[in-house]
């Protein structure tokens, strides 16, 4: 079992194709490079100091990914997050990780797989007093990744790190959004690792559901109400 679930996020890529797509995705995924943003192949190609080639071929895999758009001859736009898309992927997600901690319950984990998520809830908290949300965002992501993995469920983990990572630029654009709600997320990640620890499998995946659920209630209230200035509806 891995210490840390940032590590899945950072695989090494195997090829110049791997490496220009991880490269352009990160900078999607962070907000880099924001909704609406074009370029052409010849530009991002220049800027690698690369040829076309794997730089065409990363973008129809990003396309794939629901990142992008490839226009011909006019290289690639950078496609804006709906709340639809916001909506369904969090929908997939929640299925997903439902899945997860009922297994990671049924699986009664060991005390040193517990603290990965015991020390992710503590950061949690740590930051909230100290109004850090970069590191709360991220001490919260840490404990959703970490509890894919302690599924112990190999293709669950890939298949859940695609959605997650599709997710993730809405919670980035979010962010400075979130401070209400940090308390309740706190709470909940702490009722989930007790039902865990207990091997409670239907009550850690209802206790899921209802934090996955909320946080989407909430997302969905604040993109209404931000409308003009975040994201598309």
């Amino acid at each position: 079992m891995k210490s840390d679930a940032k590590r899945r996020h950072s695989r090494k890529p195997t090829t110049l194709v791997d490496r220009v797509y991880q490269e352009i995705q990160n900078k999607i995924l962070n907000n880099v490079l924001g909704a609406g943003y074009q370029a052409l192949e010849q530009e991002l190609a220049e800027e690698m100091g690369i040829s076309r080639t794997p730089v065409r071929e990363a973008l129809i895999r990003l396309q794939r990914d629901g990142l992008v758009e490839v226009v011909p001859r006019h290289g690639m736009r950078v496609l804006p997050i709906s709340l639809t898309d916001i909506q369904e992927i969090h929908e997939i997600l929640t299925s997903l990780e439902g899945l997860a901690v009922g297994l990671a319950a049924a699986r009664r984990l060991s005390p040193k797989e517990l603290d990965l998520l015991d020390r992710s809830t503590k950061k949690m908290d740590e930051a909230h007093e100290k109004s850090d949300l970069k590191a709360w965002a991220q001490a919260d992501e840490d404990f959703h990744c970490n509890l894919i993995e302690l599924s112990g469920n190999r293709i669950l983990v890939e298949v859940a790190d695609n959605f997650w990572n599709r997710a993730k630029r809405a919670r980035l654009t979010m962010l400075s959004l979130r401070q209400s709600s940090t308390v309740e997320s706190i709470q909940e990640h702490v009722r989930l690792i007790e039902a865990i620890r207990n091997g409670e499998s239907a009550k850690a995946r209802e206790i899921l559901e209802y934090h996955r659920k909320r946080g989407i209630t909430n997302l969905k209230k604040l993109m209404e109400e931000r409308r003009d200035s975040i994201l598309p509806l």
